[in-house]
């Protein structure tokens, strides 16, 4: 099937049609990503929440943490309730799940949702999923779930208004690391078109995702990347944020967005890391790599998931343990799968 200039994979339209099944006017729908949501997520579901409100539905999101302040500019009045986001779970008549499957990623939502009747799902995320049984739209190949949310529309034949077409551009743009990553495929960039052929500003959207940082976001940056620790010999790199150091600045989680992209980008650097502590006695850990490097079955070991060059996960302990556990398993992955060129020396400092 080809519509809007882009072909649709049969199964990609037969899963759009499942999920669209659930979608009938007249129903209340709860959409919600996973916690501090990304621009995919938080774009996927400002474009899923036009599409519905459009078709008759009532829609509401409700995360499980508050969207980021930069992505505050793709929401329509009323439509984000994440500051009630259980009630809103409990409410709905269907909850649609963006950009993840797995409800240990939900927060305190796991626990309502897991007790839906009513649960369908949109993610590219390479994961087996523990969410309800319901109808899925999942495509690991996928360059951003805001992809799949285009193919849902277009398969469908629902019409994309401007809002919806850009707040899916934010969606592909932040999940290509503005179209520079490894999963920036034809495809993506053919649905980027087809977006832009609708309106879509780009040079509006790069200003309010990417150059509107507060003061204390560039702040954490330089205090972070002071951190920095580099292993040339065998191309692994990380850094780590001082526990104290998001409060200091005035900064959130989604101000550490792209920092690891920093050590990644060190010549001869094969893996990234970030580490941060998070609530409840637990250590984040971001994984970024280049080349044959797959994080995401690093990651695994760690109980968390994501894609082969971009993956997370938490474990309990302090940053001290954790370091000590993924170091380890990084240096042992690394040894196992030699760089095929030779390895620059990094000097730090003067």
């Amino acid at each position: 099937m080809t519509t809007n200039g882009v072909s649709i994979p049969p199964e990609r339209v037969r899963a759009a049609r499942e999920v669209a099944a659930v979608l009938v006017p007249s129903r209340r729908v709860a959409l919600t990503t996973h916690v501090n949501a990304d621009g995919d997520g938080v774009g996927s579901e400002v474009a899923l929440w036009h599409l519905l409100t459009r078709r008759g539905l009532e829609a509401v999101i409700a995360n499980p943490t508050p969207i980021p302040e930069r992505f505050h500019f793709l929401l329509p009045n009323g439509a984000d309730r994440s500051e009630r986001a259980v009630r809103e779970i409990a409410a709905a008549d269907v909850v649609l799940v963006l950009d993840i499957s797995d409800l240990s990623r939900l927060g305190d939502l796991a626990r309502t949702i897991k007790d839906s009747h009513a649960v369908a799902c949109i993610d590219h995320h390479v994961s087996r999923g523990s969410l309800p049984a319901g109808p899925r739209l999942v495509a690991p190949e996928a360059a951003a779930t805001a992809e799949l949310v285009f193919d849902l529309a277009s398969a469908l034949e629902w019409p994309l208004p401007p809002e919806a077409a850009r707040a899916l551009y934010v969606g592909l743009l932040t999940d290509t690391g503005a179209f520079r990553f490894a999963n920036t495929s034809p495809r993506a960039l053919r649905v980027a078109g087809a977006l832009l052929e609708r309106g879509v500003d780009p040079e509006s959207i790069y200003e309010s995702v990417y150059a509107s940082a507060p003061e204390g976001r560039i702040r954490l940056m330089a205090e972070v990347l002071e951190t920095l620790v580099v292993e040339p010999e065998i191309g692994l790199a990380w850094v780590t944020v001082p526990p104290d150091a998001l409060q200091r600045h005035g900064a959130t989680a989604d101000d550490l967005d792209g920092i690891v992209e920093y050590p990644r980008s060190i010549a001869g650097v094969r893996l990234a890391l970030l580490f941060r502590q998070i609530a409840n006695g637990r250590v984040k850990v971001s994984f970024r790599s280049l080349g044959a490097v797959d994080v995401a079955e690093l990651a695994h070991r760690f109980g968390g998931g994501g894609h082969s060059k971009a993956a997370g996960a938490s474990l309990e302990g302090s940053i001290a343990e954790a370091q000590e556990k993924v170091l380890a398993a990084a240096r042992e992955y690394l040894g196992q799968n030699p760089s095929s060129t030779p390895t620059r020396t990094v000097r730090l400092g003067p």
